[in-house]
């Protein structure tokens, strides 16, 4: 047939747009494409294909079709890339959990140099990480040699997250969020505007005892998919989102048009905070009841059955009526209380079934601020639950064999450490 550049297999634009970076980087090289009919099947057929990380396999394999490499010299390697009109290798999304993929099938995974180092985290994988396409090649024919690339190492540097020492008053609260940060419990707090709450949610991470490395993988490699990972840097400390009230449902939960992970997933192994809780979307609330009970969200859509996993710890936050002021005593609401019972009626009884602590924020006089000395630092307080944390996951793991923080306990094992006694039993009643 007539010369031609064809990519079959349900391509989206990025990828049917590969025939044009491909052609510019093989030109960049010294190659030209053949005068021939040139067909780019992309199998399965059924499935849509999309990303820019196929520019990179399809160079590899026309090259191949050109006689320029082996048909074989890649043969057992996964690769994705990017390329640029001039040859260079862009960065791509997903490169972690790809190597760890590659890696337990057998395989060796070719990535952009950018991303070799994030690759480099999976203990024993054969990596090539080039930086051009011609690297690559010449690193095949033996004129080049590619280095494997090696993961960033530790700083000691510690992060610097906000301090409950800065908190003054709110004893009660900041009681009520230990409980909750060394039993994985989720909160919701109410009170007046500017009672600290938002104040008291972002301090929650600093008290939150470090990820283990199976949790730092996974969380790992969700920053991957959303490329969110920066320098191949491994996350060690728990992630802490806090999307505005106007985030969308697919924000939130995920999905789009290549159905990335949400809000929920970046918060695996973390906190999710989400302010003024009434003013989001009912819908976007009610896509949460779900992922809170069973630890992942699946994303389902025409093209895409995705799941990812969502065990977060949930903390919110609202006022207890629209103007704020309902439960203040010097500065009443004037509509209560029909203002507070139409505001409040925004969250549904499941979704507030979600919450095991509920914890009044009370206003913080003036006297009381140039009062009351600075709080206990969060140092302290990350001690006691880190020794809390330890305690239930030994527990659980001696008599269930599996590790298990306090939120998680369900059935009988929740009756086996947490029995009502007469007295507690009467006070629930």
């Amino acid at each position: 047939g007539l010369p031609a550049f064809t990519i079959v297999g349900l391509a989206d634009k990025a990828v049917s747009e590969a025939r044009e970076r491909v052609r510019g980087a093989l030109q960049a090289i010294g190659l030209a494409l053949p005068p021939k009919k040139i067909s780019v099947n992309l199998a399965p057929a059924d499935i849509v294909k999309e990303g820019s990380h196929f520019d990179l396999p399809i160079a590899l394999a026309v090259l191949g079709a050109m006689q320029a490499i082996p048909m074989d010299a890649f043969q057992n390697f996964l690769a994705m890339g990017e390329l640029s009109l001039n040859g260079q290798i862009r960065p791509v999304s997903g490169v972690l959990p790809a190597t760890l993929h590659a890696h337990d099938q057998g395989w060796g995974i070719i990535c952009p140099s950018t991303n070799g180092a994030e690759a480099a985290w999976i203990e024993g994988a054969d990596i090539l990480a080039p930086d051009h396409l011609l690297a690559l090649i010449n690193h095949q024919k033996g004129s080049q040699i590619l280095l494997p690339p090696t993961a960033p190492t530790e700083t000691a540097a510690a992060l610097t997250l906000p301090d409950f020492a800065d908190i003054k008053g709110q004893d009660t609260a900041k009681r009520a969020l230990e409980i909750a940060a060394a039993g994985g419990h989720n909160v919701l707090m109410s009170g007046p505007p500017g009672s600290g709450k938002s104040m008291l949610a972002s301090r929650v991470p600093g008290i939150l005892p470090p990820l283990t490395p199976m949790e730092a993988l996974e969380v790992s490699m969700i920053q991957s998919l959303a490329g969110t990972l920066q320098d191949g840097r491994i996350a060690r400390a728990r992630p802490y989102r806090d999307p505005h009230h106007s985030a969308s449902q697919p924000a939130l939960v995920g999905g789009g048009l290549r159905a990335k992970p949400g809000e929920i997933s970046l918060a695996h192994h973390g906190v999710l905070f989400l302010d003024e809780l009434p003013e989001f979307d009912r819908a976007t609330l009610e896509a949460l009841r779900q992922p809170l009970e069973t630890g992942s969200v699946m994303i389902a859509r025409a093209n895409h059955h995705v799941s990812y996993p969502a065990r977060f710890q949930l903390i919110a936050a609202m006022n207890p009526c629209r103007c704020g002021f309902l439960s203040d005593p010097r500065r009443a609401c004037s509509r209560a209380p029909k203002c507070g019972t139409d505001y409040q009626a925004k969250l549904s009884g499941p979704l507030l079934d979600r919450f095991d602590l509920f914890v009044e924020v009370p206003p913080v006089s003036i006297e009381d601020l140039q009062a009351l000395p600075s709080g206990e630092p969060s140092v302290s307080i990350a001690a006691r639950v880190a020794r809390a944390r330890d305690r239930a996951l030994q527990r659980s793991e001696q008599r269930w064999g599996t590790k298990l923080i306090n939120a998680q306990l369900q059935g009988q094992a929740l009756e086996d450490v947490a029995l009502l006694d007469e007295t507690g039993r009467q006070m629930m009643q």
